[in-house]
């Protein structure tokens, strides 16, 4: 019984159109749903990844408009690592951020950039045996387009305090860092010294980060992780997944999400992300949610 990596990477924005312009229409990713924070439905939740909408490539946000830029600090993850198959691939996207005016850094086989929010990035050429994770994008050559998430590096001052529940949760100690690795993905986790200042949630800061199961395993994840010493909530249905939550040891939001039933149980393949979706629970809200939304205009559509 293992964790089949990371499932996604949830964020927060401040100005929906800025994100979905950047994430769909300068890194190439899909908007593959587009619906509202079921804990707090009067606020889009958006959500970026491969072509399919897979785990282990979906990047999420929370929109708050007005919410001031956050800054990671101790118990925050603080960098997303995506895999990327080549140095023709980093060069690509050196080229292609610096003509979209955001500025990157290459060192050896990663190159490190911050989206316009100051949300931490590397792409990092990688030889794993998981299949790629591609989004198709008109610009993007698919051999040099992002293939998913690799690892999230966290903020921790005692990383040690951490090793009893990932080990409960089936990590493996792995090159400094922990991974967990199921039969078709893996992901890893790392810890670095947080700084001095205090961490900010706010926009550009990570929320949480959610780790795959299956749907059968979900409840045997929960009882693990109450071995490990967590205090995990109830299951918890999203609709296009089930979750449940916790932190670990270090003050990182940890979420177990199912691999299903996934982002077509209420759009088709082809058409994801294009209209405003609403669980079954939350579609009697749709007349007083949708109009206080703002219009986010999908730069993929426009380039179609």
């Amino acid at each position: 019984m293992k964790l089949e990596g990371i499932h996604h990477i949830t964020a927060i924005t401040e100005d929906a159109q800025r994100n979905v312009d950047f994430y769909a229409g300068v890194l190439g990713l899909r908007l593959v749903k587009k619906t509202v924070n079921q804990d707090s439905p009067t606020v889009y939740h958006l959500f970026f990844a491969d072509e399919g909408g897979d785990p282990g490539s979906d990047l999420t946000f929370f929109e708050y408009p007005g919410a001031p830029l956050g800054r990671a600090g101790r118990g925050m993850v603080h960098r997303i690592v995506w895999r990327v198959a080549s140095a023709d691939s980093l060069e690509f996207w050196a080229q292609r951020l610096e003509a979209n005016g955001i500025e990157s850094r290459r060192d050896g086989d990663s190159l490190h950039f911050s989206d316009p929010e100051g949300l931490d990035h590397e792409l990092l050429v990688v030889s794993v045996p998981d299949p790629p994770l591609v989004a198709d994008h008109a610009e993007v050559p698919a051999e040099l387009a992002l293939q998913g998430f690799h690892a999230v590096r966290a903020y921790s001052a005692v990383p040690q305090a951490s090793a009893g529940l990932l080990e409960a949760l089936e990590f493996e100690p792995v090159d400094g860092g922990w991974e967990a690795r199921g039969e078709k993905r893996g992901g890893l986790y790392f810890y670095d010294e947080p700084p001095a200042e205090a961490g900010l949630q706010g926009a550009g800061s990570v929320h949480h980060v959610a780790w795959a199961s299956t749907l059968e395993e979900h409840m045997q994840w929960r009882e693990k992780a109450i071995s490990g010493g967590a205090r995990p909530t109830p299951e918890i249905d999203r609709f296009y997944f089930k979750s449940i939550y916790f932190r670990e040891p270090s003050g990182v939001l940890f979420e177990v999400a199912t691999m299903g039933p996934g982002f077509t149980v209420d759009e088709p393949l082809e058409h994801l992300g294009e209209k405003l979706s609403l669980p079954p629970d939350f579609e009697h809200l749709r007349a007083e949610v949708e109009p206080n939304l703002r219009p986010v205009r999908n730069p993929r559509s426009d380039s179609e």
